[in-house]
Protein backbone atom coordinates (compact mmCIF):
# COMPACT_ATOMS: atom_id res chain seq x y z
CA UNK A 1 0.00 0.00 0.00
CA UNK A 2 1.31 3.55 -1.04
CA UNK A 3 1.52 5.46 2.46
CA UNK A 4 -0.20 8.45 2.72
CA UNK A 5 0.61 11.89 4.39
CA UNK A 6 -1.09 13.93 7.50
CA UNK A 7 -1.49 17.09 7.33
CA UNK A 8 1.86 19.32 6.97
CA UNK A 9 4.25 16.66 6.30
CA UNK A 10 5.96 16.56 3.23
CA UNK A 11 6.50 14.19 0.59
CA UNK A 12 9.64 11.43 1.39
CA UNK A 13 12.94 11.29 -0.47
CA UNK A 14 13.75 8.51 1.58
CA UNK A 15 12.77 5.78 3.17
CA UNK A 16 13.34 3.99 6.37
CA UNK A 17 11.96 0.54 7.29
CA UNK A 18 12.47 -1.03 11.09
CA UNK A 19 11.35 -4.66 11.94
CA UNK A 20 11.34 -4.58 15.90
CA UNK A 21 14.35 -5.33 17.67
CA UNK A 22 13.77 -9.67 18.77
CA UNK A 23 14.36 -10.58 22.07
CA UNK A 24 16.71 -12.93 22.12
CA UNK A 25 15.72 -15.79 24.97
CA UNK A 26 14.92 -18.02 22.05
CA UNK A 27 15.42 -18.95 18.62
CA UNK A 28 13.63 -16.82 15.77
CA UNK A 29 10.36 -18.28 15.18
CA UNK A 30 7.69 -17.85 11.92
CA UNK A 31 6.47 -14.53 13.32
CA UNK A 32 9.69 -12.87 13.32
CA UNK A 33 9.90 -14.05 9.80
CA UNK A 34 6.84 -12.56 8.91
CA UNK A 35 7.75 -8.99 9.97
CA UNK A 36 10.77 -9.78 8.83
CA UNK A 37 9.68 -10.66 5.39
CA UNK A 38 7.36 -7.62 5.55
CA UNK A 39 9.66 -5.02 5.70
CA UNK A 40 12.21 -6.94 2.91
CA UNK A 41 9.46 -6.78 0.42
CA UNK A 42 9.05 -3.16 1.26
CA UNK A 43 12.57 -2.49 1.49
CA UNK A 44 12.95 -4.17 -1.97
CA UNK A 45 10.06 -2.50 -4.20
CA UNK A 46 11.20 0.68 -3.02
CA UNK A 47 14.87 0.19 -4.13
CA UNK A 48 13.41 -0.73 -7.27
CA UNK A 49 11.36 2.63 -7.49
CA UNK A 50 14.23 4.20 -7.08
CA UNK A 51 14.51 5.73 -3.55
CA UNK A 52 16.87 5.43 -1.38
CA UNK A 53 16.51 2.85 1.02
CA UNK A 54 17.81 1.87 4.86
CA UNK A 55 15.98 -1.36 6.10
CA UNK A 56 17.19 -2.23 10.14
CA UNK A 57 16.52 -4.89 12.17
CA UNK A 58 18.43 -6.60 14.87
CA UNK A 59 18.00 -7.87 18.66
CA UNK A 60 16.74 -6.92 21.75
CA UNK A 61 19.38 -8.37 24.45
CA UNK A 62 18.86 -6.62 28.14
CA UNK A 63 16.51 -7.78 30.69
CA UNK A 64 16.27 -9.73 33.48
CA UNK A 65 14.46 -12.37 31.54
CA UNK A 66 17.51 -12.89 29.83
CA UNK A 67 19.85 -12.59 32.95
CA UNK A 68 17.97 -15.61 34.24
CA UNK A 69 17.44 -17.57 30.93
CA UNK A 70 21.94 -17.05 30.90
CA UNK A 71 21.64 -18.40 34.84
CA UNK A 72 19.38 -21.82 33.48
CA UNK A 73 22.19 -22.46 31.50
CA UNK A 74 25.50 -21.86 33.56
CA UNK A 75 26.28 -19.17 31.00
CA UNK A 76 27.29 -15.15 31.00
CA UNK A 77 24.79 -12.90 29.71
CA UNK A 78 26.78 -12.26 26.99
CA UNK A 79 27.83 -15.58 25.68
CA UNK A 80 23.91 -16.32 26.07
CA UNK A 81 23.12 -13.33 23.88
CA UNK A 82 26.29 -13.81 21.34
CA UNK A 83 24.37 -17.48 20.77
CA UNK A 84 20.99 -16.37 19.94
CA UNK A 85 21.76 -13.22 18.24
CA UNK A 86 24.23 -15.53 15.68
CA UNK A 87 21.17 -17.66 15.05
CA UNK A 88 19.09 -14.69 14.31
CA UNK A 89 22.12 -12.96 11.68
CA UNK A 90 22.34 -16.95 10.23
CA UNK A 91 18.27 -17.44 10.06
CA UNK A 92 17.78 -14.16 7.87
CA UNK A 93 21.03 -15.25 5.61
CA UNK A 94 19.33 -18.87 5.05
CA UNK A 95 16.06 -16.39 3.72
CA UNK A 96 18.07 -13.98 2.01
CA UNK A 97 17.12 -11.23 3.96
CA UNK A 98 18.60 -8.39 2.63
CA UNK A 99 18.74 -5.34 5.68
CA UNK A 100 21.23 -2.32 5.54
CA UNK A 101 21.62 -3.02 9.43
CA UNK A 102 21.68 -4.86 11.86
CA UNK A 103 21.77 -3.64 15.56
CA UNK A 104 22.46 -5.48 18.80
CA UNK A 105 21.49 -3.69 22.38
CA UNK A 106 24.59 -4.40 23.57
CA UNK A 107 27.00 -2.69 21.05
CA UNK A 108 28.55 0.19 22.43
CA UNK A 109 27.34 2.31 19.61
CA UNK A 110 23.47 1.94 20.46
CA UNK A 111 24.67 2.38 24.24
CA UNK A 112 26.08 5.48 24.34
CA UNK A 113 23.32 6.69 22.55
CA UNK A 114 20.58 5.61 25.09
CA UNK A 115 22.66 7.10 27.82
CA UNK A 116 22.47 10.07 26.25
CA UNK A 117 18.67 10.56 25.34
CA UNK A 118 18.48 9.47 29.44
CA UNK A 119 20.70 12.14 29.96
CA UNK A 120 18.62 14.84 28.05
CA UNK A 121 15.47 13.54 29.47
CA UNK A 122 16.90 14.11 32.96
CA UNK A 123 18.56 17.19 32.92
CA UNK A 124 15.45 18.79 31.23
CA UNK A 125 13.65 17.24 34.29
CA UNK A 126 11.36 14.56 32.59
CA UNK A 127 12.80 11.46 34.24
CA UNK A 128 12.93 11.98 38.47
CA UNK A 129 13.68 9.65 41.25
CA UNK A 130 10.96 7.61 43.20
CA UNK A 131 10.00 4.66 45.04
CA UNK A 132 7.66 2.19 42.86
CA UNK A 133 5.47 -1.06 43.70
CA UNK A 134 4.11 -3.04 40.83
CA UNK A 135 2.44 -6.55 38.99
CA UNK A 136 5.47 -7.18 36.38
CA UNK A 137 5.54 -10.00 34.46
CA UNK A 138 9.44 -10.90 33.60
CA UNK A 139 8.49 -12.63 29.91
CA UNK A 140 7.18 -9.46 28.64
CA UNK A 141 9.10 -7.06 30.33
CA UNK A 142 5.92 -5.22 31.20
CA UNK A 143 4.07 -3.65 34.31
CA UNK A 144 0.47 -5.17 34.54
CA UNK A 145 -2.47 -2.97 36.52
CA UNK A 146 -4.39 -6.06 38.85
CA UNK A 147 -7.46 -5.19 35.98
CA UNK A 148 -5.78 -6.64 33.83
CA UNK A 149 -4.74 -9.53 34.75
CA UNK A 150 -5.80 -13.12 34.31
CA UNK A 151 -7.72 -14.71 37.49
CA UNK A 152 -5.16 -16.17 39.50
CA UNK A 153 -3.17 -12.95 38.60
CA UNK A 154 -1.97 -14.20 35.15
CA UNK A 155 0.09 -12.35 32.42
CA UNK A 156 -2.66 -12.06 29.83
CA UNK A 157 -0.19 -12.53 26.63
CA UNK A 158 2.38 -15.21 28.73
CA UNK A 159 -0.35 -17.22 30.84
CA UNK A 160 2.32 -16.93 34.13
CA UNK A 161 1.63 -15.51 37.32
CA UNK A 162 3.29 -11.95 37.79
CA UNK A 163 5.59 -11.35 40.15
CA UNK A 164 5.25 -7.70 42.57
CA UNK A 165 8.44 -5.45 42.80
CA UNK A 166 9.59 -3.16 44.75
CA UNK A 167 12.38 -0.30 44.54
CA UNK A 168 13.21 2.78 44.10
CA UNK A 169 13.73 3.92 40.51
CA UNK A 170 13.28 6.54 38.33
CA UNK A 171 10.33 7.49 36.38
CA UNK A 172 9.64 9.49 32.87
CA UNK A 173 7.17 12.12 33.23
CA UNK A 174 4.46 10.18 30.14
CA UNK A 175 1.85 12.10 31.63
CA UNK A 176 3.40 15.55 30.60
CA UNK A 177 2.65 14.09 26.91
CA UNK A 178 -0.96 13.07 26.83
CA UNK A 179 -1.96 15.89 25.05
CA UNK A 180 0.90 15.80 23.06
CA UNK A 181 0.44 12.71 21.59
CA UNK A 182 -3.25 13.19 21.21
CA UNK A 183 -2.91 15.98 18.96
CA UNK A 184 -0.49 13.63 17.12
CA UNK A 185 -2.77 11.20 16.36
CA UNK A 186 -5.68 14.16 15.36
CA UNK A 187 -3.39 15.40 12.66
CA UNK A 188 -2.24 12.55 11.59
CA UNK A 189 -4.68 10.09 11.68
CA UNK A 190 -2.86 7.11 9.75
CA UNK A 191 -0.16 7.75 12.29
CA UNK A 192 -0.59 3.59 13.53
CA UNK A 193 -2.44 1.34 10.81
CA UNK A 194 -4.49 -0.49 11.00
CA UNK A 195 -7.79 2.32 12.23
CA UNK A 196 -8.38 -0.97 14.44
CA UNK A 197 -4.89 -0.26 16.68
CA UNK A 198 -5.04 3.48 16.23
CA UNK A 199 -8.53 3.40 18.25
CA UNK A 200 -7.32 0.95 20.73
CA UNK A 201 -4.32 3.81 21.51
CA UNK A 202 -6.14 6.63 21.75
CA UNK A 203 -8.48 5.31 24.08
CA UNK A 204 -5.68 4.05 26.37
CA UNK A 205 -4.33 8.02 26.04
CA UNK A 206 -7.72 9.25 26.66
CA UNK A 207 -8.19 7.39 29.66
CA UNK A 208 -5.16 9.47 31.24
CA UNK A 209 -1.46 8.59 31.26
CA UNK A 210 0.64 7.38 34.40
CA UNK A 211 4.53 8.52 34.67
CA UNK A 212 6.33 5.29 33.40
CA UNK A 213 8.94 3.28 35.61
CA UNK A 214 12.20 3.33 33.62
CA UNK A 215 14.79 1.96 35.70
CA UNK A 216 15.39 -1.70 37.26
CA UNK A 217 17.82 -2.12 40.28
CA UNK A 218 16.77 -5.86 41.04
CA UNK A 219 19.08 -7.28 38.75
CA UNK A 220 22.37 -6.22 36.48
CA UNK A 221 21.80 -6.88 33.18
CA UNK A 222 21.48 -3.55 31.38
CA UNK A 223 22.34 -0.25 30.21
CA UNK A 224 23.22 1.77 33.56
CA UNK A 225 21.74 4.57 34.59
CA UNK A 226 24.15 7.32 34.51
CA UNK A 227 25.24 8.88 37.56
CA UNK A 228 22.99 6.01 39.63
CA UNK A 229 25.16 3.07 40.49
CA UNK A 230 23.01 -0.01 41.25
CA UNK A 231 20.37 0.76 38.18
CA UNK A 232 20.17 -0.46 34.63
CA UNK A 233 17.71 1.18 32.44
CA UNK A 234 14.38 -0.27 31.60
CA UNK A 235 14.37 -2.97 28.51
CA UNK A 236 11.55 -0.48 26.45
CA UNK A 237 13.78 3.10 26.82
CA UNK A 238 17.24 1.05 26.03
CA UNK A 239 15.16 -1.43 23.14
CA UNK A 240 13.08 1.36 21.08
CA UNK A 241 15.92 3.73 21.20
CA UNK A 242 17.57 1.40 19.13
CA UNK A 243 15.65 2.93 15.66
CA UNK A 244 17.42 6.32 16.40
CA UNK A 245 20.98 4.75 17.49
CA UNK A 246 21.92 2.60 14.57
CA UNK A 247 21.81 6.04 12.31
CA UNK A 248 24.20 8.12 14.24
CA UNK A 249 27.46 6.49 12.76
CA UNK A 250 27.95 7.06 10.24
CA UNK A 251 26.88 10.38 9.92
CA UNK A 252 25.53 10.37 6.47
CA UNK A 253 22.68 7.81 7.77
CA UNK A 254 21.14 10.90 10.04
CA UNK A 255 18.97 12.05 6.91
CA UNK A 256 17.08 8.85 7.36
CA UNK A 257 15.73 10.08 10.32
CA UNK A 258 13.92 12.66 8.64
CA UNK A 259 12.57 16.44 10.12
CA UNK A 260 9.65 17.54 11.87
CA UNK A 261 8.17 18.39 8.55
CA UNK A 262 9.38 15.13 7.06
CA UNK A 263 9.69 12.57 9.38
CA UNK A 264 10.74 9.12 7.70
CA UNK A 265 10.66 6.15 10.00
CA UNK A 266 8.27 3.43 9.73
CA UNK A 267 8.08 1.00 11.88
CA UNK A 268 6.44 -3.01 11.38
CA UNK A 269 5.58 -4.24 14.88
CA UNK A 270 3.14 -7.22 16.32
CA UNK A 271 0.24 -6.06 17.64
CA UNK A 272 1.16 -6.70 21.60
CA UNK A 273 3.75 -3.82 21.35
CA UNK A 274 1.81 -1.28 19.17
CA UNK A 275 1.32 0.22 23.13
CA UNK A 276 5.20 0.94 23.59
CA UNK A 277 5.94 2.34 19.76
CA UNK A 278 2.93 4.64 19.50
CA UNK A 279 2.72 5.88 23.21
CA UNK A 280 6.07 5.72 25.18
CA UNK A 281 8.44 6.15 21.96
CA UNK A 282 6.73 9.36 20.06
CA UNK A 283 6.50 10.69 24.03
CA UNK A 284 10.37 10.34 24.85
CA UNK A 285 11.27 11.87 21.24
CA UNK A 286 8.75 14.76 22.04
CA UNK A 287 10.49 15.13 25.25
CA UNK A 288 14.45 15.18 23.75
CA UNK A 289 12.83 17.42 20.58
CA UNK A 290 13.21 15.04 18.25
CA UNK A 291 11.26 14.13 14.71
CA UNK A 292 8.29 11.44 15.84
CA UNK A 293 8.27 8.48 13.48
CA UNK A 294 6.09 9.01 10.20
CA UNK A 295 4.30 5.48 10.82
CA UNK A 296 3.19 2.56 13.30
CA UNK A 297 2.19 -0.61 11.57
CA UNK A 298 0.92 -3.08 13.91
CA UNK A 299 0.18 -6.80 12.49
CA UNK A 300 -1.85 -9.57 14.19
CA UNK A 301 -0.55 -12.89 15.22
CA UNK A 302 0.70 -15.96 13.78
CA UNK A 303 -1.03 -18.17 16.58
CA UNK A 304 -0.94 -22.08 17.10
CA UNK A 305 -4.24 -24.03 18.45
CA UNK A 306 -5.70 -20.42 19.31
CA UNK A 307 -2.92 -19.35 20.74
CA UNK A 308 -0.17 -16.91 20.29
CA UNK A 309 2.74 -18.28 18.97
CA UNK A 310 5.26 -17.02 21.36
CA UNK A 311 8.82 -19.01 22.73
CA UNK A 312 7.61 -18.22 26.32
CA UNK A 313 4.95 -20.78 25.71
CA UNK A 314 6.68 -23.08 23.51
CA UNK A 315 4.51 -23.55 20.65
CA UNK A 316 6.49 -22.16 17.87
CA UNK A 317 7.18 -23.29 14.34
CA UNK A 318 10.94 -23.49 13.13
CA UNK A 319 11.50 -20.96 9.88
CA UNK A 320 14.89 -22.84 9.25
CA UNK A 321 12.80 -26.01 9.06
CA UNK A 322 10.13 -24.97 6.87
CA UNK A 323 12.94 -23.36 4.44
CA UNK A 324 14.79 -26.10 3.98
CA UNK A 325 11.41 -27.77 3.13
CA UNK A 326 10.79 -25.14 0.40
CA UNK A 327 13.74 -25.03 -1.04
Amino acid sequence: NSVSFCKGYKRMNKFYVTTPIYYVNSYPHLGHVYTTIIADTVARYKRQRGSEVFFLTGTDEHGEKLERAAAARDLTPQAFVDEIAGEYKRTWAQLDIAYDDFIRTTEPRHEEVVAQLWRRLRDQGDIYSAPYEGLYCVACESFYLEKDLLPGNLCPDHKRPVEKVSEEGYFFRLSKYEQPLLDLYARCPDFIEPTKRMNEVRTFVQSGLKDLSVSRSSFKWGVPVPDAPGHVIYVWIDALTNYFSALQKPAVRQAFWGTAEQPQAIHLVGKEITRFHAVYWPAMLMAAGLPVPRKIVAHGWWTVDGEKMSKTLGNVVDPRTLAEDLS
